[in-house]
């Protein structure tokens, strides 16, 4: 019964939790602050009574869904929070991990929470390993910089013809030879973290193909279906699909466009309207994807060779969803261009839309391997 159950507030940190207890009647206090450990937390549970009327919560954050899995596996429900929704009162200066716990369980009894998409095993798992590599990326930009800084400095420049990072390039400064002990064994230095983070990105690579070929049937018909969209390859749609999980569990496009961040921020107050720049309170590897996809609509709609096979034994629907953003999108980009916006501006305005066709395609192909599995069942 409702007024049997009890709402707990955790305050997670790596090595302690504190712990608030919201009961039915209206009492909310604090327990206490109890070891980070399993065995800890088993004890706690006991002590709160039968599983079944206890609701827990927690903010997400670094320590990630370690607590929310051993949780439910005691049979505890468990809510995994957002940390930017929950009410914060102005005047209150004063914060202890007590208090937050406190605050926790009761917002929690309210209703006041929001809770956040817990992803499974291979969703996670695959999150982390694309991730990986989006550092490994930012390492590598970072170690091409550092070289060619160095080479700037000492008057280095390339021949003519040679482009920054192909194999002739790296060829030619592989024979470079400055003269002193000492920067060529900077130069040394530079090039070989250069190679070490291309093998690096090369092995992850290799390991995501690994990952999405060994995922479950509903991932990878989703990282199918939407490689069917200009710009979206097979590491963009990896990504989209770690990042959103089921992408129908969004009811409208213009909620995942919100879980994007890619919107505009709003203060209107009366008849006065005052829209800013895009809010980024949403997923940042999302709308990173998004937007370095967004590029390729610049380009009047065309199926190249790379897309046309990438959309081989996708169905004819998916297929007319991203030929209509194709002609869509570049519209948009063209009528932006022809009203003086900036091309980032009108990057991140395309990114927000095709959003919206990612919403679409993913729904739909959510839709097709449903009927499919009941078809196989029935």
């Amino acid at each position: 019964m409702k007024k049997d159950i009890r709402f707990l507030g955790l305050d997670v940190h790596a090595d302690t939790i504190a712990v608030a207890v919201a009961e039915a009647n209206g009492q909310v206090h604090s327990i206490g602050v109890i070891p980070n450990r399993i065995d800890n937390l088993r004890r706690l549970v006991r002590r709160m009574g039968r599983v079944e009327s206890l609701r827990a919560c927690y903010e997400a954050g670094p320590c990630g869904y370690v607590l929310y899995w051993q949780l439910t596996k005691m049979g505890v429900h468990c809510d995994v929070v957002a940390p930017t929704l929950i009410p914060v009162k102005p005047g209150d200066r004063v914060k202890t991990d007590r208090r937050d716990a406190t605050k926790l369980a009761r917002s929690y009894r309210s209703g006041d929470l929001t809770a956040v998409w817990v992803p499974d095993a291979a969703h996670e798992a695959l999150r982390d390993l694309l991730r990986a590599r989006e550092a490994a990326k930012k390492d590598q930009l970072r170690a091409r910089h550092r070289l060619q800084k160095f080479l700037l400095r000492r008057g280095q420049l390339p021949p003519d013809g040679i482009k920054a990072w192909t194999s002739r390039h790296l060829a030619w400064v592989k024979t470079l030879r400055l003269g002193q002990q000492a920067l060529d064994a900077t130069l040394l230095d530079y090039l070989t973290e250069v190679d070490h983070a291309r093998e690096r990105i090369e092995r992850l690579e290799r390991a995501i193909d690994h990952a999405i070929a060994a995922a479950p049937a509903e991932i990878r018909a989703v990282v199918d279906g939407l490689q069917a969209l200009r710009g979206v390859a097979r590491i963009s749609a990896a990504t989209i699909v770690a990042e959103v999980g089921q992408i129908s569990r969004f009811a409208k496009p213009r909620q995942l466009m919100g879980y994007t961040g890619a919107v505009p921020s709003e203060h209107s107050s009366g008849e006065s309207i005052r829209r800013g720049t895009i809010t980024k309170t949403g997923n940042a590897h999302l709308r990173r994807i998004l937007i370095e996809a967004a590029w390729a609509y610049r380009y009047r709609p065309n199926i190249g060779r790379n897309l046309h096979l990438r959309q081989e034994g996708t169905s004819e629907d998916v297929k007319a969803i991203a030929w209509k953003a194709q002609h869509r999108l570049h519209h948009r980009y063209v009528t932006l261009a022809a009203r003086g916006k900036t091309k980032q501006h009108i990057i991140t305005a395309i990114a927000r839309e095709l959003a919206g066709f990612v919403w679409a395609v993913g729904v739909t192909v959510e839709k097709q391997q449903l009927s499919t599995k009941r078809a196989k069942a029935a």
